[in-house]
């Protein structure tokens, strides 16, 4: 059973930055993808951005292109997610996820479906 504790999110306003970690842990092969999620009140969950944590390919919303980068460390066992010249609209809880599997197209990295493990979230709230 995959294990994930977010942490790093918080108050920023408009135009400044925050940095989100995921720490996965409990499990026997090291997940092929990660990613994180976003929901806001009233919005269905979305991909933000995903990584395969074997070759380092990486996948971003169209919304964050840009503005966030994923990156993973793998000797912590820790995803990161940096956001840059965040927007009022970046407000959301913020949702790590894990997949054992890669998905069969890379069009699923960001799809809810391609995941079994989540962290219980951290909130960012963006202010204007």
């Amino acid at each position: 059973q995959v294990q994930l504790v977010e942490s790093g999110g918080g108050s920023v306003q408009a135009g400044g930055s925050l940095r989100l970690s995921c720490a996965a842990s409990g499990y026997t092969n090291r997940p092929n993808c990660m990613a994180w999620f976003r929901q806001a009140p009233g919005k269905e969950r979305e991909g933000v951005a995903a990584i395969y944590t074997s070759s380092g390919s990486t996948y971003y919303a169209d919304s964050v292109k840009g503005r966030f980068t994923i990156s993973q460390d793998s000797a912590k066992n820790t995803v990161y997610l940096q956001m840059n010249s965040l927007k009022p609209e970046d407000t959301a809880m913020y949702y790590c996820a894990a997949a054992p599997f890669l998905p069969l197209w890379s069009s699923q990295a960001l799809a809810v479906n391609t995941y079994n493990f989540w962290g219980q979230g951290t909130q960012v709230t963006v202010s204007s």
